[in-house]
This record gives C-alpha cells, structure tokens and sequence, in this order.
C-alpha cells in the first residue's frame, strides 16, 4: 500500500496574529528555529474567517480566545459583562484586539497564546503536554481526544 501524501510531508503550522505582536513573533521564530513550514497570516490585513475561528473556538472553547488582559477588553468593559459562547464569538469576529494572539493550528491541533510546551508537544508528537504548562505563558493549547 502506498504511503499516504500526508505521510512523507513535512509539518506544517499556521499562525495568525499580527506582525508587530511580540507573541506572534515569537511564535513564529519558535517554528522557523525548528525549519518547520509556515503559513502566516495577519489579522490586519484578512480577518480571521468566522468558519476558522469557530474550528480554535470548538476546540479550545471561546473563553480561552479571549484576551482578557488586553487593553481591547478593558476599554470594552467586557469584564461586567457575563457572555456566552455565541456572544463572545460574535465580539471575537467584530474586533480582532480582542484575540490572544497568536492563534496556532497543525493540522487538527490549536492553540491560543504563547503555548510553547504545546508546541513542543506537537513537533515530537507525543500527547500535549498539561495546559497548566502553558498557562504558565499564558497560553492554552488542545489536541483533540487529548
């Protein structure tokens, strides 16, 4: 049986954030340190799909999309507000500030923030490590079934 075309291609990641963000940045040097291939969009200049947001959004759950630190929350008042999962992907989709950045995807793993021990996990690919890891950094990342 043939190999499959998955198998004999090297991974591959997609980052989405912003250029100047300094967590984009070093999510991209993490993967281009690795020689891993990147696909690197930026969120100033093509929003984020709703269907993309909603495969992070599933996975992770919205809250964890969230920056909850950043000036965009705040100045919003977001944090007097109690908000479903539908609210706040609406409000995710409206101002792309309210993201924590970067969002990371491998193929059917995700990850919101800077996760590099989620990251690490997935280049050895072995089970994701503990999401307290990377909470650490302020980072959540999922596989699925994991």
């Amino acid at each position: 049986m043939p190999p499959s075309p998955a198998a004999g291609t090297p991974p591959q990641v997609q980052v989405f954030g912003l250029e100047t963000d300094r967590p984009t940045r070093a999510a991209v040097r993490f993967f281009k340190e690795r020689r891993i291939a990147i696909h690197f969009v930026d969120l100033r200049r093509k929003p984020i799909a709703p269907g993309e947001l909603r495969r992070f959004t599933d996975r992770l759950g919205a809250a964890a999309l969230l920056d909850t630190a950043g000036p965009a929350y705040r100045d919003a008042g977001l944090a007097y507000l109690r908000m479903d999962h539908a609210e706040i992907v609406e409000r995710l989709l409206a101002d792309r500030r309210l993201l924590r950045l970067p969002l990371v995807r491998r193929g059917n793993d995700v990850s919101a923030g800077p996760a590099d021990g989620t990251w690490k996990a997935w280049l050895a690919d072995r089970p994701a490590t503990d999401p307290a890891d990377d909470q650490a950094t302020g980072g959540a990342g999922r596989r699925p079934g994991g």
